[in-house]
């Protein structure tokens, strides 16, 4: 008896405690509850937790330890800078000014990253790359069915990005030709660990701007825009319009050693065809693709950079259209998987934007961080579209919400387009206006919002029970190349109903605040099925959402059959405009369920240290209030990173509590952790695998 007594003791007695401590908390602007770790983070967010900004080019005046000490006092932690454009890479003078920037940063303590190009797309080194190789540049297959010989092979230049972008028309090299790549690491990463020496141990990662395949034609410029590009390779105006599909030299050779076919033989099937042999060639050919450009571009990145101690990070182009991703990269979800820190671009401040399409900006990065293993996910943002609207910035709500809604889906990373006059430049490419005024008192609390998202989030791991499936598998066998701009409507029915169920999906979890991930059918093929769960290295998912008319492999679809077997929830949408139960799903997820419910506020599921976080966005111009379910909302935390507070979240019944959000603004909801209560937070979230930071801490 004094056994069992001595042993029921030595649990009962430090859990009263605990929960002793976790009510002490209730008081208002109280932290004690959290972790001094926590409590110090979000008192003074640390330089590495703040935004990065972009600084193209410094000047030798700037590159000083004031200059740097006022970026630091505006509240920025770092910059992703570059040596200057001007005698690209090949100047002694502007390497010994980078150095000397770069030391100063140190000094001060701000992180640095490297931007890879000059101006954008990465690949072309300033030009370097096609200089030492005319050869290089990128090759696209065509087609012209008007002629006897309708197949030709040329260069992706004209109707590409290489000769529509805001930065410069200039002939980029082939991602997929793996000596260009080599030459082109060699005239970049390699250049700046050998021209900065000593001072290259501080650089911490390096960013690559919207590389691709340049095989799909996005549209011209308009001509107010175009007229003002810089052109560094003249244009051929009678160079015709037509469809294309990406190509290199052994293109041929590698595609006979995977499939045992000879491309030559059925490459008509890759822009026309409706049978199953049409389909499988193109399959196969865009499979092929996928691994080349991530292989021979990104993983030759990645390759060197891990070899030098630095991270690969970056983002992709259009990465809100799904039906480009084939022709630019193959599989934009396997390319971004190749980078330690993927990336997303965020060209507007309006934070509604992401009820739209800027979800799938950012659950492709997010979900390639989430399966290859790291945290960290990165952003390029800026409120470029409102100064081309209204030469006017964005407010600091704005912005703050932007920023809050991507940490929701789980960026860390934000590297800064937005205005620093402090650098004494306008930090954009083009010239948009550069009359708007500086106001200190914005960009730092924009730098410390940030900041306090970080304190809470960087070292949480994201916790989606919801899977979506990235659909490009199908969308292989139904993409056919287009002369104009792509467009979906060009496509096949079948292509659009898979796109349009896709967006339909996942704007519904969106606005009904349920958090997901995208897994495509090499991903969902390594999963593992126990105890009811879809399990992928240590990590449990609990319901799987499929697109109309999708066709899994059969690899995939076993896994997904025995899954359902087992008890596993599965959503087949069987029309376009497919309604899927957000009530089943709210429940799988069992926290934060709203009500009434609100299409205007996103939100995004963490676990730290056994603690459950939720962080809720209203991205829209009006308030919301109502309450929200919570497990033990007694014993829950509410934090506001505007201004810093914390209260006890106070329950009106069992297991809800009040919120309120005003427009743009953001809360955190932090549970105590699981050892207090007793709650099962999430089955893994303590272990070892589900706490993995590999990669230079990516």
């Amino acid at each position: 008896m004094y056994w069992i007594l001595k042993h029921v003791c030595s649990y009962i007695i430090p859990l009263l405690f605990s929960m002793f401590s976790v009510f002490t908390f209730g008081q208002e602007n109280s932290m004690s509850g959290l972790p001094k770790e926590w409590r110090q983070l979000w008192s003074s967010p640390p330089n590495e937790l703040r935004p990065l900004q972009i600084v193209h080019g410094i000047p030798p005046a700037q590159a000083t330890l004031h200059a740097m000490g006022t970026l630091k006092e505006i509240g920025f932690g770092g910059i992703v800078c570059n040596v200057d454009f001007n005698e690209y890479l090949v100047s002694d003078t502007h390497w010994e000014t980078l150095r000397k920037a770069i030391q100063a940063a140190r000094q001060v303590g701000l992180v640095i990253w490297i931007y890879d190009e000059q101006g954008y797309p990465s690949g072309a080194a300033g030009g370097l790359v096609m200089k030492e190789n005319p050869a290089f540049d990128s090759q696209v297959l065509v087609y012209d069915p008007s002629q006897v010989q309708p197949f030709a092979i040329r260069s992706a230049y004209e109707h590409t990005h290489a000769s529509n972008n805001y930065y410069a028309a200039r002939r980029c090299p082939n991602l997929i030709d793996k000596a260009a790549m080599h030459c082109f690491i060699d005239k970049t990463h390699q250049a700046y660990c050998e021209k900065l020496g000593g001072d290259f141990g501080e650089v911490q990662a390096f960013f690559t701007d919207e590389p691709s395949l340049m095989a799909v034609n996005l549209g011209q410029l308009p001509e107010h825009i175009r007229k003002n590009v810089r052109v560094d390779d003249p244009v051929d105006q009678t160079v015709k319009p037509l469809p294309m599909v990406p190509w290199c030299n052994d293109l041929t050779q590698v595609y006979q050693r995977r499939y045992g076919v000879d491309l030559l033989a059925v490459r008509s099937s890759l822009f026309t065809g409706k049978t199953e042999k049409d389909r499988l060639v193109r399959r196969q050919y865009w499979a092929l693709i996928a691994d080349l450009i991530a292989d021979r571009f990104f993983g030759q990145i990645q390759q060197w950079s891990h070899t030098h101690h630095v991270a690969s990070s970056g983002h992709s182009l259009h990465e809100e259209n799904l039906i480009c991703h084939v022709g630019l990269y193959g599989n934009s979800l396997k390319a971004l998987g190749r980078m330690d820190i993927p990336g997303l671009d965020v060209l507007t401040s309006e934070p509604s934007e992401v009820l739209r399409s800027m979800w799938l900006t950012a659950s492709l990065p997010a979900s390639a961080a989430l399966f290859n293993g790291g945290r960290k996910v990165m952003t390029e943002v800026s409120d470029f579209s409102q100064r081309m609207a209204t030469k006017q910035s964005a407010t600091l709500e704005k912005m703050q919400a932007t920023a809050a809604w991507q940490a929701a889906f789980g960026v860390t990373e934000f590297t800064s387009y937005y205005l620093s006059s402090a650098m004494d430049q306008i930090v954009y490419m083009i010239d948009i206006g550069s009359t708007i005024p500086f106001d200190m008192a914005k960009y730092q609390g924009y730098c410390e919002y940030v900041g306090k998202l970080n304190a809470i989030l960087r070292q949480a791991n994201p916790d989606p029970k919801v899977l979506l499936y990235y659909p490009i598998y199908d969308l292989w066998a139904e993409y056919l190349p287009v002369a104009d701009k792509l467009d979906l409507s060009r496509q096949t029915q079948r292509a659009q109903q898979l796109v349009h169920t896709f967006f339909t999906l996942g704007q519904q979890m969106v606005r009904s605040q349920i958090s997901f991930a995208l897994t495509d059918h090499e991903i969902l093929s390594t999963a593992k099925v126990r105890n009811g769960g879809l399990w992928f290295q240590g990590r449990r998912f609990e319901a799987l959402l499929l697109p109309a008319n999708v066709e899994l492999p059969e690899t995939a679809k076993v896994v997904v059959n025995q899954w359902e077997a087992d008890g596993g929830y599965v959503f087949r949408a069987e029309q376009q405009n497919a309604v899927v139960d957000m009530q089943k799903l709210a429940d799988i997820q069992k926290n934060g369920f709203l009500e009434p419910a609100c299409d205007h506020v996103v939100a995004g599921r963490f676990i730290r240290d056994c603690r459950e976080i939720l962080l809720l966005v209203n991205v829209a111009d009006k308030p919301y209030s109502g309450r929200i379910r919570l497990n033990q909302p007694d014993y829950w935390l509410q934090a506001d990173p505007d201004n810093g507070t914390f209260k006890a979240c106070k329950s009106i019944n069992s297991n809800w509590i009040d919120v309120s959000l005003d427009a743009n603004r953001a809360i955190f909801l932090i549970s105590p952790a699981k050892s207090t209560v007793g709650e099962m937070i999430s089955s893994s979230c303590c272990g070892s695998d589900f706490l993995s930071f590999p990669r230079h801490g990516a």
